[in-house]
């Protein structure tokens, strides 16, 4: 039946309580303190588990956050509206020769350009294959570049091989709504060396980039009379390529003809194709002559990769078709192209109409040139001016239009991410070694440039500021487009955004600024102060990301980073961002390094701030008051000063006692030692190192001076006039070396594969700097204006008359001059910052 309940008989005494038994109340009490506390403890774990999701997720969201900014462009409207480089908004620039990294190309302001462009080679030489296509320097020509190019209208290029010359010209016109017609000229003429007349192809084509169609007209069986096609961009258009003649008003030569109609998946396959469709079958059979088998263009036979199967590319195919011509020097040949919508036009701009056209163009630029820099009127001869007309063209020549998306990466990012696609349009530094765009080398391409156009330097400055990320941070390093990427070894491609770059573009924009108050063209003036106002957003922001991130260990000092970290290999470890490469910094790279060369960026930089913002009307007393501590002498001095040496300097964790060793491999006895690894060449630090000022003297250490941040009394001038003009030290007779010929890392190797770069040799970016210094103090009244004045007058000779030599002798402008002979080194042709050496001949700073 259950349990029962246990009954108590009246009268009977209930048992006495045990000793240890608490009453009841006491009992409901202890129950309920139990029961608190375990809530609590349940509330607080609970609570702990909702923080801890929170947080996690909260730092998941960060993390992503944080990861995507590196690749999250600046939210503040662009310089330059979407469509500033069209045909409708700027049909006088839309077409140019902005294809920098091959010889004679063209191509259209816009993201998916048809390109045009032109090969050549040698028949029945002694190579095997000698196509000539992009700007290569194993192709070991004579000399090539522009001679004239006013970088709007016309262009006038000289390329010179072993036994002849091809002049390579062009001229626009401008009609219609798609930028007008243009015409090329090649004119080809044997040297007077030659033992014979070469035979030369020449190949003309015209490619699509993703967009637009090409279709191929045939004449005569196998002779390509013109290319008709159509894109976005351009609407219809025609191009004719026109029979060689001997001259303009020769009849046509015998040629032989060949043509290519195929497809290609990017721009950089280019020559790959060309060089897969060659064919010895071809006969050449000129009527006073014999009959010889030449390399011609038959059928693309793509590669076969049997042993390891290559996966197919993924880009889309687009239109391809060259055309070849045959033909023995001397010869000339024309190809014109022709815009649909241009309808009207009063004759083919061919022939003798090109002729006078081209006359009218070379006269305006040669008026322009001696109005702009008075080379003529300042005794320079004929000669130098036509090396100073080349300098001049060569830049503005090299001008690019880029458009791709850079790779980058922060510390927040397991891996590399994609940029938003941009476009970039900028001077460069070199079209065969360097044929993209770098952040410090712009600065001193636009210092000449806007001499000459400052349109050109308001553009390329947007250009380069609206490829800004929401930090403020612009990568160093421009590799846009499949073109470009080819060019580059992977370990430069991915571009960081800790990593600064010298801020040159304030040089340029210091330059536009000094324009306003002597320029007399009105409507120039307002261009710019709109200009200066859509810029001023993202400057501020720019501005704002070097003064933080690349801050220094103490208030108001700088630090560049990005240094490579790897200090067994390096003799001293490179600071790539700095733009000096391996210029010696404090040998074991830390915290607490102060650089001073990024200490008089920041002063110059923020006193270019403070007068933009003051001629806007905008706030510009921080900018200003930063400007004026950081020009400060005392705290410069304090900061960087180096009793020891005599000379500013880094600060760092910092021994001499480096050097590199070859490395001790062990090899077991009896073992073979080729199966061991090769003995590399390593460092070895004899003496720890401890923080003090770095011991190299050289251009980083003239840096207060270059910039012109000392006061014209400072007595430091005297140290620097004296170190710059001791031979032992910093003086040649072509210019100023890089490191002092006393430093123990003179013309020393940074690895086994690594040669010396900045240190020793002649670079004319920094000796413009200089000069210009010296001029500056050579015109203020102080006690070293005498000395001053004489030192610029010596050094700017110096400097004008070695990179003239070496112009004449080797047919290039270079990179860096040797510091014992001057000869030049380095890439060639270089036509950025070394065309600098033009406005020291015509004295403009």
């Amino acid at each position: 039946m259950g349990r029962q309940r246990k009954r108590m008989v009246s009268g009977e005494a209930p048992p006495p309580p045990r000793k240890d038994d608490k009453p009841l109340a006491f009992q409901r009490k202890d129950k309920k303190k139990k029961t608190d506390i375990g809530k609590v403890f349940i509330n607080i774990s609970i609570g702990l588990c909702i923080f801890s999701l929170i947080w996690f997720f909260y730092a998941i969201y960060m993390r992503s956050s944080l990861a995507r900014r590196v690749a999250t462009p600046h939210p503040s409207p662009r310089t330059l509206d979407a469509n500033s480089s069209s045909a409708k908004v700027s049909p006088e620039r839309f077409w140019g020769s902005y294809r920098p990294q091959v010889y004679f190309g063209m191509k259209t302001r816009s993201p998916r350009s048809i390109v045009a462009g032109m090969m050549w080679m040698r028949q029945f030489s002694d190579m095997d294959m000698n196509l000539r296509h992009t700007c290569e320097q194993g192709d070991h020509l004579q000399g090539y570049g522009w001679l004239m190019h006013d970088g709007l209208t016309f262009g006038v290029q000289e390329i010179r091989e072993s036994d002849f010359t091809l002049t390579t010209e062009f001229v626009k016109r401008m009609g219609g709504d798609h930028g007008g017609d243009w015409t090329w000229r090649i004119t080809a003429k044997q040297h007077s060396s030659a033992p014979q007349a070469p035979v030369i192809s020449l190949m003309f084509y015209a490619a699509a980039d993703t967009q637009g169609s090409l279709h191929p007209h045939l004449e005569e069986r196998n002779r390509l009379a013109s290319i008709t096609g159509f894109s976005e961009e351009l609407g219809n258009f025609k191009i004719t390529f026109r029979k060689p003649v001997t001259g303009e008003l020769s009849s046509a030569k015998y040629a032989s003809y060949n043509y290519l109609q195929t497809v290609s998946p990017g721009l950089e396959k280019l020559t790959d194709i060309v060089k897969l469709s060659l064919n010895r079958k071809f006969v050449y059979s000129p009527p006073s002559g014999e009959k010889r088998h030449y390399i011609g263009l038959d059928t693309y036979k793509p590669p076969h990769h049997q042993s390891q199967q290559k996966p197919a590319d993924p880009r889309k195919e687009s239109d391809f078709v060259v055309h070849q011509v045959t033909v023995q020097t001397p010869f000339q040949i024309e190809a014109l192209f022709e815009s649909g919508s241009f309808f009207g036009r009063p004759n083919q701009l061919v022939s003798s109409v090109m002729t006078q056209e081209l006359e009218r163009r070379k006269a305006e630029f040669n008026t322009k040139f001696e109005k702009t820099f008075r080379l003529e009127s300042n005794g320079f001869s004929q000669a130098q001016i036509k090396f100073a007309k080349a300098a001049l063209s060569n830049m503005l020549g090299g001008m690019g239009y880029f458009y791709g998306q850079s790779v980058v990466q922060s510390v927040h990012n397991e891996y590399p991410l994609l940029y938003p696609e941009g476009a970039l349009f900028t001077a460069v530094p070199s079209r065969s070694f360097f044929p993209r765009g770098f952040l410090w080398d712009e600065g001193f391409h636009q210092l000449l440039l806007s001499k000459w156009d400052a349109q050109v330097t308001r553009e390329t400055i947007a250009h380069w500021i609206d490829l800004m990320n929401v930090e403020g941070w612009i990568p160093r390093e421009q590799i846009l487009g499949d073109e470009a990427l080819s060019k580059v070894p992977a370990e430069f491609v991915v571009q960081w955004n800790e990593n600064a770059n010298p801020p040159t573009l304030f040089l340029a924009l210091q330059e536009l600024v000094e324009q306003l108050s002597s320029n007399l063209d009105e409507a120039g003036s307002q261009q710019t102060v709109a200009f200066l106002r859509r810029l001023f957003p993202r400057l501020k922001t720019w501005f704002e990301w070097y003064n933080t991130t690349q801050k220094g260990p103490l208030p108001n000092s700088y630090r560049w980073r990005g240094r490579d970290k790897d200090t067994n290999l390096f003799l001293n470890p490179k600071t790539l961002t700095s733009g000096l490469d391996d210029y010696p910094r404090a040998s074991h790279p830390s915290a607490d390094e102060r650089h001073v060369d990024l200490h008089c960026w920041m002063a110059l930089s923020s006193g270019v701030m403070a007068t933009i913002a003051q001629l806007l009307g905008e706030p510009y007393e921080d900018y200003k008051h930063l400007h004026d501590v950081l020009s400060d002498n005392k705290l410069l001095s304090d900061l960087h000063w180096s009793d020891q040496l005599g000379a500013f300097s880094d600060y760092g964790n910092h021994t001499k006692a480096v050097s590199l060793v070859r490395e001790k491999v062990y090899v077991p006895p009896g073992q073979a030692r080729h199966q061991f690894p090769v003995a590399r060449l390593v460092r070895s630090v004899r003496k720890a190192p401890k923080l003090q000022y770095v011991s190299a003297l050289g251009y980083v250490s003239l840096f207060p001076f270059l910039l012109q941040i000392l006061q014209p009394d400072s007595p430091k001038l005297e140290h620097i006039f004296r170190d710059m003009r001791d031979a032992s030290k910093l003086w040649t007779p072509y210019g100023l070396r890089s490191l002092s010929k006393t430093d123990h890392l003179y013309m020393q190797r940074n690895t086994e594969h690594d040669p010396p770069y900045w240190r020793g040799p002649v670079w004319i970016n920094i000796n413009y700097l200089a000069v210009r210094a010296l001029h500056h103090y050579s015109n203020t009244e102080g006690p070293y204006q005498e000395k001053a004045a004489d030192l610029y007058q010596e050094l700017r000779t110096n400097i004008i008359n070695n990179v003239y030599r070496q112009y004449v002798e080797s047919g290039y402008i270079w990179e860096q001059y040797n510091d014992s002979t001057g000869r030049g080194q380095g890439c060639h042709p270089f036509t950025g910052w070394s065309a600098l050496t033009v406005l020291m001949m015509a004295e403009h700073y």
